[in-house]
C-alpha cells in the first residue's frame, strides 16, 4: 500500500514536501519513486530511490531543486520540492517499481493516489 500526501497551492519560488507512506513490500528488490502527470501527457518519472543501493535519480527538469529521502523507519519517502516553477504543476504520484531502472523509465507496479501540486501566483 502507498499513501501520498502533501500537495497544495504554492507561489512560484515556493516549497512543498510530499510524503508517501508505504508498506507490504520486500523493499530490497524495489525502488520507490515520485512521478507526475499533466493532462494529455504521459506520466513521467521525477525522482527515484533505490532501496538496495541508496542511489537516487532526478529528472533533468528538477535536478538541484528536488530532493528524495527515506525516513529512518524506512516506511515513508519524502520529496522536498524547492524553487517551484509553474511547470511543476501536476498530479504527483508515488509508486513502487521493480528495480531502479524501471523507476527511471516511469514504470511502477503499484501506485498511490495522486496529490495535486499547483504552482501559481
Amino acid at each position: 500500500q502507498l499513501q501520498a500526501s502533501g500537495g497544495g497551492v504554492v507561489p512560484p519560488g515556493g516549497s512543498l514536501r510530499l510524503s508517501c507512506a508505504f508498506s507490504g513490500f520486500n523493499s530490497y528488490y524495489y525502488a520507490i519513486g515520485w512521478f507526475r502527470q499533466v493532462p494529455e501527457k504521459e506520466r513521467e518519472s521525477v525522482s527515484c530511490f533505490s532501496f538496495s543501493s541508496g542511489d537516487t535519480y532526478y529528472a533533468e527538469s528538477v535536478e538541484g531543486r528536488f530532493t528524495i529521502s527515506l525516513n529512518d523507519a524506512k516506511d515513508t519517502v519524502h520529496l522536498q520540492m524547492n524553487s517551484l516553477e509553474p511547470e511543476d504543476t501536476a498530479v504527483y504520484y508515488c509508486g513502487i517499481s521493480l528495480g531502479f531502472y524501471n523507476c527511471r523509465l516511469g514504470k511502477a507496479g503499484s501506485w498511490g493516489q495522486g496529490t495535486l501540486v499547483t504552482v501559481s501566483s
